[in-house]
This record gives C-alpha cells, structure tokens and sequence, in this order.
C-alpha cells in the first residue's frame, strides 16, 4: 500500500524539457571575416567644423526641423536625405 501511494502521489511533479540541438548555418566561411574591411584603402579623416552645443545646437536643430520646412508632393523627406 505504501509502494501504491508513492505512485500515484498528489505532490509528484513532471518535468519536461525540450532542447533543439539543430544548429544553424553561418552564412560563408568564418576565414574571410573582414575581408572587405582590409581590402578597402585607408583614408585620413578630414577636420569639420566645430558643431555647436548647448542652447545654440538647440536652436539650429529647433530651425531645420520646424522653421524652414519646404511642404511639397509625396513623402516627407528624412533628415539624412541627400537627394
């Protein structure tokens, strides 16, 4: 009787884990990492001029988005578009 009430336990727990050992595909051979990278000449920075901080970037910033925006046809335009 002892061994039936240990079977059929109210208090047993089951656990069931499911683990997906199937491992993906790396997209081209790991050898030529940062071949584009080494292949490309090196180029030296050029000096920019200095962007304003503070209240002055503020109001730059406040002046191209609201001040002297240009309604025309289709979509707006984002602010890194150089065309």
């Amino acid at each position: 009787q002892d061994k039936k009430k240990a079977l059929c336990a109210p208090h047993s727990y089951y656990l069931s884990v499911v683990v997906a050992l199937v491992m993906g595909k790396v997209h081209g051979s790991l050898a030529r990492a940062g071949k584009v990278r080494g292949q490309t000449p090196k180029v030296a920075k050029q000096d920019k001029k200095k962007v304003p901080k503070g209240r002055a970037g503020k109001r730059i910033k406040y002046n191209r988005r609201f001040v002297n925006v240009v309604v025309g046809l289709g979509k707006k335009r984002s602010p890194n578009a150089n065309t």
